[in-house]
């Protein structure tokens, strides 16, 4: 079985994880940039992360097995502190490194005038980038929060195939699939969304268009939720081909429209991209 984990904030994370992941079927991962867990007093703090994300988190990775993707932006939480404001510029030197297959996380946390602009601006980003982009939606008012990311991302040049709107729940998955945008679920212990919930949307929502991840990280969550996903899913009568897309050749298909996929994944992309989820030729790393 193989498992591609399209958010995972391995910052966060051991090596018995890395070695855990591998054991369970982890081959690939994307880490998005996050919220570090206190604020950040000065953009430079910023500029070391996403140096780690591009320089040493995917050397680690190497060491066990798995290539490491990372995304790259200026996360909702922190659009609301000026101090963090010249990140926005200084993002377009970053998002022409290789490893980097989207802008994100972006979007919505308390829903803000500023979060606004930083959503917008890098939306802009990634269209100017030929980027997919990884939107957060909200963890309070979930369903207004999807609401006003819909209408931001349909004012945008990015056309929907080339967004996913993650951290979705039985209370937005509607919304969310008419938008024409992929469908990104996380599965927690405790919060966000298990398992079980997870195959009784795919069994209503079908396959196409759904990314499953752990989006493990510094709280109570668990690298191996992705494995546990596929496990309940041929529980449930799902096949091995079911699972594989849903678990492979779907977050190959998304962030293969990025052409910097690791090569070894790349060669996977074009086919089933170019039916499924209208990406572009893959170009390799740049």
């Amino acid at each position: 079985m193989r498992i591609f984990d399209p958010h995972i904030h391995m910052t966060s994370r051991t090596t018995d994880d890395y070695r855990a992941m591998h054991a369970a079927g982890v081959r690939a991962l994307v880490e998005p940039s996050f919220w570090l867990g206190q604020p950040r007093t000065s953009p430079e703090s910023f500029y070391d992360y996403f140096d780690a994300l591009i320089g040493w988190e995917p050397f680690r990775a190497s060491q066990f097995g798995i290539a490491h993707h990372c995304t790259l932006a200026l996360n909702p939480k922190e659009a609301n502190d000026p101090r963090c404001a010249p990140v926005l510029d200084a993002l377009p030197r970053y998002l022409l490194k290789d490893g980097v297959v989207a802008v994100g996380e972006i979007g919505y946390d308390s829903m803000t005038p500023e979060e606004d602009e930083a959503l917008a601006r890098q939306l802009e980003l990634a269209a100017e980038f030929e980027l997919p982009a990884l939107v957060h939606t909200p963890h309070r008012d979930k369903a207004a929060g999807l609401a006003r990311t819909v209408d931001v991302v349909r004012e945008s040049r990015l056309a929907p195939e080339r967004v996913v709107l993650d951290h979705l729940n039985e209370t937005t998955v509607d919304a969310a699939a008419e938008s024409g945008c992929w469908l990104g679920f996380s599965i927690y212990p405790d919060t966000k969304m298990d398992p079980d919930r997870m195959v009784r949307i795919l069994r209503r929502h079908g396959t196409e268009r759904v990314l499953v991840n752990s989006a493990a990280d510094w709280g109570h969550s668990d690298p191996l939720k992705t494995r546990q996903t596929a496990d309940a899913m041929l529980a449930d009568g799902f096949t091995e081909e079911d699972v594989e897309r849903v678990l492979w050749h779907n977050p190959v298909a998304f962030y293969g429209q990025s052409g910097r996929l690791a090569p070894e994944l790349a060669a996977d992309a074009p086919a089933y991209g170019a039916s499924h989820a209208g990406n572009s030729v893959l170009r390799g790393g740049e």
